[in-house]
């Protein structure tokens, strides 16, 4: 009787290997599958996906009060009017319209680092 069941066990273990299951651990492609899914964007926590705040740029808050082509007209909270341009280097989260309250880190130069919307 304990011949027959040991001869169960090995064939179906046996049986299981053959067939492609690998129940002593990961296979190199399970193993190469399971990082490529942890490194893509829809594996991650929509909370976590965020913009970088740049550190060498000085930071512009208020209202779009125009919009000028390649640039926003924002009035601050003193009523103070400001053109903050910005190109196709600009990071922006989503295209503000007149009314939005956003945020714009500005360079040096004058353009728009990262633009987003506070809404």
């Amino acid at each position: 009787m304990r011949m027959r069941i040991w001869c169960l066990v090995s064939m179906v273990g046996a049986s299981l290997l053959g067939a492609g299951c690998n129940i002593v651990g990961m296979s190199k492609q399970e193993d190469l599958g399971q990082g490529i899914v942890r490194g893509t964007l829809g594996a991650q926590p929509l909370g976590e996906v965020r913009l970088a705040i740049p550190s060498y740029a000085f930071s512009l808050i208020g209202q779009v009060t125009a919009i000028e082509g390649g640039a926003y007209v924002l009035q601050d909270s003193s009523g103070v009017e400001r053109r903050v341009a910005h190109d196709e280097n600009t990071r922006i989260d989503r295209p503000a319209h007149v009314g939005d309250r956003i945020e714009a880190f500005v360079d040096d130069r004058g353009r728009a680092v990262l633009i987003r919307n506070i809404d």
